[in-house]
């Protein structure tokens, strides 16, 4: 197994996959693996889509979500990817998801049409999955080839994504090798942030309506903005704007009183 080969192992292929031919070709092997999940989950973006949104999301999952770089690549034939590294695999089902949040959070303004979420269920037959070819890889006759870029440089493919000739197999190994897995804790939290976020003024309504039978009117704005004060998930600056808004319904005492004093 030379340099690339074990780069691409160690992030992507699932555990277990053959490694003992030294001339395997990796862009042959499957990224899913035999009990159905995979490590690799690779968003694509169309020439469409542009490189301001592979930029997006890139650095996003870094500031916002605390996890590793993820590396970018150029298809070889219409595109960007980005592919994100488990450290242990998932059901595709699980990365489809995750996969689906971050389009969601990052790039909502590009078309879907023009983004591809791999892995994902096939539409043909039960069990069949869908997902990248591993890179890097020679597209069809045009002879041209993906590859994984740096950061830094990807910008300059947005109007050619591909390479001419093959790239050095010592260089990609090089780029990967800077490259870590996201550990399963960094994906539970990268998971729970991107879960979607109920409002607080759906909150506090929730919270009034579930409120016993006969405890009032839940319409009422006193209520609603108690409800809002006393609850620890609702941002502190919100519940603080509610319990300015109550002040005039309370004597120096702490008593609540149905309307303000004259």
């Amino acid at each position: 197994m030379n340099r690339l080969q074990a780069e691409l192992h160690r992030l992507y292929l699932p555990h277990g996959a053959p490694s003992e031919r030294q001339d395997a070709a990796c862009e042959t092997l499957s990224l899913t693996g035999a009990d159905g999940r995979v490590r690799a989950m690779v968003v694509e973006l169309a020439q469409q889509a542009g490189w301001d949104g592979v930029a997006a999301l890139w650095q996003g999952v870094q500031d916002d979500l605390d996890l590793p770089a993820p590396a970018i690549a150029v298809s070889g034939i219409d595109g960007y990817q980005v592919w994100f590294s488990l450290a242990d695999p998932v059901p595709v089902a699980q990365a489809f998801d995750f996969l689906e949040a971050l389009r969601r959070r990052y790039l909502g303004a590009i078309a879907p049409k023009h983004i591809r979420l791999k892995p994902q269920a096939g539409d043909s037959a039960a069990g069949q999955v869908q997902h990248a070819r591993l890179v890097p890889a020679r597209q069809g006759e045009s002879g041209r080839w993906s590859a994984f870029v740096a950061a830094g440089l990807a910008g300059m493919f947005a109007d050619e994504p591909w390479l001419d000739l093959p790239p050095s197999p010592d260089a990609q190994a090089k780029l990967l090798s800077r490259l870590k897995c996201i550990a399963p804790a960094e994906f539970r939290l990268a998971q729970d942030r991107l879960r979607p976020v109920v409002s607080p003024t759906s909150r506090a309504a929730a919270s009034v309506a579930a409120e016993p039978a006969g405890a009032g009117d839940g319409q009422d704005p006193k209520r609603f903005l108690l409800a809002v004060m006393g609850d620890p998930a609702i941002e502190m600056h919100l519940r603080i704007d509610a319990a300015k808004a109550l002040l005039p319904y309370f004597d120096p005492t702490g008593v609540f009183h149905a309307t303000p004093d004259s």
